[in-house]
């Protein structure tokens, strides 16, 4: 084994609810994947090929603080559907997709839209804007063997006991095997792999004190302080 030259940085994983923790190895996020969301961001919202982006492993963050990020004067808020991958490979079949689903949770994905808006206008990356520090609030995972594959339920998230955000499941563009065969075609999936499934419309900002509460039917909440 060759030896490290610097200390081997740590395991990113996140907690389960039945104990234990998954270890994470990517974070792949979908774009656009509600229509009224697409609406609102000024786009149209037919089923076009869905796009990708990516966060960081080490941008996922279950401590329930989010430091407000700096260079930015316009953080929003986007609840998602967070899906655990236990297996993964190339060209998975739709109708196979699901077994490699370890489990789901509720998640955050912070957005500096802002600088999001910048790097769209100037045609480059958007990490800037989605892949900063702790910009990836998550829940506990819960394994499919006690929630199942859920395809609807209520997606709500309230900022100071106001709901800002809501929808359903079921509203997803692009379902769950979808999205784990789409990305199979270009990414050779592994365990510890994560997709961040898209937000309902209704995103908006926060500021410093604000508290966030995010939930999904059938998989738990989320509380989150901004700091």
């Amino acid at each position: 084994m060759t030896s490290l030259v610097i200390p081997a940085p740590p395991t990113i994983s996140i907690p389960v609810s039945t104990g234990g923790a998954f270890p994470v190895r990517r974070v792949y996020c979908i774009g656009r994947n509600y229509a009224a969301h697409a609406i609102e961001m000024g786009h149209d919202p037919d089923r076009e090929a869905p796009f990708f982006f990516q966060k960081n492993p080490d941008n996922l963050d279950a401590s329930g603080e989010f430091p407000y990020p700096p260079h930015s004067t316009d953080v929003h808020h986007e609840i998602e559907l967070i899906v655990a991958l236990k297996a993964g490979g190339t060209n998975i079949a739709v109708a196979n997709a699901l077994d490699n689903v370890w489990g789901y949770g509720v998640c955050l994905d912070m957005t500096r839209r802002d600088l999001q808006g910048e790097a769209k206008k100037a045609g480059r990356p958007w990490e800037i804007g989605k892949a900063f520090e702790r910009s990836g609030p998550v829940g506990p995972l819960r394994p499919v063997s006690e929630v199942g594959h859920p395809t609807g339920g209520r997606v709500e998230l309230k900022v100071n006991g106001v709901v800002k955000q809501e929808g359903d499941l079921n509203q997803m563009i692009w379902k769950v095997p979808e999205m784990i065969s789409y990305l199979s075609e270009y990414f050779e999936l592994q365990p510890g792999d994560v997709i961040m499934s898209g937000t309902p419309s209704g995103v908006g900002a926060v500021v410093r004190g604000d508290t966030m509460e995010a939930m999904i039917e059938g998989l738990g909440s989320l509380t989150v302080k901004v700091v």
